[in-house]
């Protein structure tokens, strides 16, 4: 290298050299995003939609929950087995889903379960429009990031009281998936589904401020991955507080 530099050379060296340092900050900081999130001091509604791709009704349910993208929520469509005897297997529904929904209609006093249901911070709620509404101030904080590349996640979660004892459930989501479906009362339909239950898992009780840890199915390419973590009272399941994040 010339051990003498114009003034103009250097100007651009300096220029570059600042370019450099910029992206690298911002590629950084995205790389944050990505991979770790903390909860902010509202609660985060909580928006579980039961369906199934064997139920006619369910479809128009389908697309509206895809409408959440973007909004501050999570969301979760959990597909449900009790349709499948029509002729059609829903690929995405899971026994414990069905459980999942029996106890929340319980602890709702419900008569009993249908589809396409929407609850609404563990409630039974009918008005599709005002999820996203202003919500309580939260009752504990979740941080959540990933562990290096690895499918393997750590969360900590500090409630505000102390000595309140708390349970808590993972979920992954997935979007765009798709399905031509051949039978029962969806036959000749493609459906498209966002926001679907891949995996569940339920952990705790626990009292006072804890350390977790879960382990994710593998992230699709073509698929939006995204880990939930919900945080809710021992006693009525009320959500304390909830989190989503999306790694790659």
């Amino acid at each position: 290298m010339p051990q003498h530099q114009t003034p103009h050379f250097q100007s651009i060296l300096k220029r570059g050299l600042a370019l450099t340092l910029c992206t690298l900050r911002v590629a950084a900081l995205a790389a944050g995003a990505a991979c770790e999130a903390s909860s902010g001091a509202a609660l985060t509604p909580v928006i579980e939609l039961y369906t199934s791709e064997g139920c006619s009704s369910c479809p128009p349910a389908d697309q509206w929950l895809s409408g959440l993208k973007g909004k501050p929520v999570v969301a979760q469509a959990f597909h449900v087995a009790y349709w499948d005897y029509i002729g059609w297997k829903d690929r995405f529904a899971q026994p414990v889903f069905s459980s999942r929904q029996k106890d929340l209609a319980v602890q709702n006093h419900l008569s009993g379960i249908y589809t396409p249901q929407l609850l609404r911070n563990g409630r039974d709620w009918h008005d599709y429009k005002q999820v996203t509404e202003p919500q309580l101030p939260a009752r504990a904080r979740i941080t959540v990031q990933r562990v290096g590349d690895t499918d393997a996640f750590e969360a900590r979660v500090e409630p505000m009281d102390s000595h309140a004892q708390w349970t808590a459930y993972w979920t992954v989501t997935e979007d765009a998936h798709s399905s031509r479906v051949k039978a029962g009362e969806n036959a000749g339909e493609f459906l498209k589904h966002d926001f679907v239950v891949r995996q569940y898992t339920p952990v705790g009780p626990y009292q006072g401020a804890q350390s977790l840890q879960f382990y994710a199915l593998a992230a699709q390419p073509e698929h939006t991955r995204r880990i939930n973590l919900v945080v809710q009272d021992r006693q009525s399941n009320d959500p304390w507080q909830a989190l989503s994040l999306s790694c790659l």
